[in-house]
């Protein structure tokens, strides 16, 4: 009987969202009820994915055993174009994976991490029902893609790795782990020898291939070696520097375009991340922007602390017709959940609504540091301004009205701020 038993080895890399900082973390599974990714083409705002760009693919959910074939049916329904690819995904199976990564390479893709809110949902959750039915009609839908806080888990890395162009924003997160392997055998009941020597023939078969993929696609073996380090049941956020060395992304500097997001208030933001020098390290940064009323607005700067030894700096915001400076001590903190930086500093100031409108006119915002070892600046962090006045323009319009009390009060004395001092300007 035992020689007659036929061994089906299905791998998979089934594990979900991690919401945490580089590293290995406790993965979450995907639901049986997940639903299986689609392949959505969308149409946004002009700029909505990058200079010139209006549209793009939303590729979103579980990759499941069909998630291949869909694919290869929404390329022929889309024709010969081939426009960015965003990709939010908790994982799945990773034959799948690597052959939607060939599909994405002979079309020469360009893909990034991204989720996509549809329009058409209305107040419908987005993975709802009746959302995913939307996103799975075939459809041109409408929408907006984010970068913040989107995931490419398991085996999406491997996916997005078929494409000729990979960017992996700052507050985007690629995460890894071992493979998975179900063994279904019939014709009797394995023996545990049996079973140990199916297993360890499956993980060759799959660091084979992978192995092969990742020769393919240009990207080093490291990035195996590092999945493979990593327990199925945890998970390891690939950090910037993996990102580049592994030749995912290997850019210098990788920043996000400025955005405008509805939380409980208004928000503009952007992040860079750069390679800090000649070494290997990468820094991140944020500058966001919001309203306290329709005349004052609150610009804060987050930052890791300057290394130590360090002299304590005072820091300004350089633009095109002037600079500011930021209130002096900075709030530090430990970073926030997904913030790759395990501490934070922050800066403050105070803008007027005609301070705000400089900023979207300036080409390039500056972050200067005015005092530092030896009289010269420790670090200077510059943000592309150029595409800051459609957003802006946005979270104007959602600012409440003007805050007499606090204009009387700005008046007779200096105006209040998160940090108890008001901004000054620099000569």
């Amino acid at each position: 009987m035992t020689s007659r038993i036929i061994t089906l080895i299905l791998l998979l890399l089934l594990f979900g969202p991690v919401w945490a900082a580089p590293g290995v973390q406790p993965a979450r599974p995907v639901a049986e009820n997940a639903a299986p990714i689609s392949f959505t083409l969308v149409k946004g705002p002009p700029g909505a994915c990058g200079p010139g760009c209006d549209r793009w693919i939303a590729a979103e959910g579980k990759i499941d055993g069909m998630a291949a074939a869909r694919f290869r049916k929404f390329l022929k329904q889309i024709g010969d174009v081939s426009p960015p690819i965003y990709l939010h995904s908790p994982g799945g199976n990773l034959e799948q994976a690597l052959a939607i990564g060939n599909m994405m390479r002979e079309r020469k893709f360009t893909a990034r991490v991204g989720r996509t809110t549809i329009e058409e949902c209305g107040f419908e959750a987005q993975d709802g029902d009746v959302c995913v039915r939307l996103k799975q009609s075939g459809r041109e839908l409408h929408g907006e893609v984010w970068t913040r806080g989107a995931t490419c888990n398991s085996a999406c890395p491997y996916l997005i790795l078929g494409a000729v162009t990979r960017e992996i924003a700052p507050d985007a997160f690629l995460a890894v782990h071992s493979p998975h392997v179900i063994l279904n055998f019939t014709g009797g009941v394995p023996t545990r020898e049996m079973r140990a020597k199916a297993l360890e023939q499956a993980m060759m078969r799959s660091d084979g291939m992978v192995s092969a993929y990742l020769r393919k696609m240009g990207v080093a073996q490291g990035l195996l070696a590092a999945a493979r380090a990593v327990k199925f049941e945890d998970m390891h956020v690939l950090t910037r520097e993996e990102i580049a060395g592994f030749g995912i992304d290997p850019r210098r500097r990788v920043e996000t375009p400025w955005v405008f997001e509805q939380f409980s208030r208004g928000l503009v933001y952007k992040t860079a991340s750069e390679r800090a020098g000649d070494g290997n390290a990468f820094r991140t940064t944020r500058i966001q922007l919001f309203c306290i009323d329709a005349n004052q607005y609150e610009l804060h700067f987050q930052r890791p602390p300057l290394p130590p030894g360090t002299s304590e700096p005072r820091i300004k915001l350089a633009f095109a017709t002037g600079s500011v400076d930021f209130l002096y001590p900075p709030r530090r903190e430990q970073g926030q959940e997904k913030t790759q930086e395990k501490i934070q500093e922050t800066w403050a100031m105070r803008l007027s609504v005609g301070q705000a409108a400089m900023l979207a006119s300036s080409p390039q915002l500056t972050i200067v540091d005015k005092v530092a070892t030896g009289g010269q600046p420790a670090a200077t962090d510059r943000f592309d301004g150029a595409e800051l006045r459609a957003p802006l323009l946005r979270l104007m319009a959602t600012c409440p009205p003007r805050n007499l009390g606090l204009a009387r009060s700005s008046a007779n004395g200096p105006t209040p701020s998160l940090a108890g001092n008001p901004a000054r300007s620099s000569n």
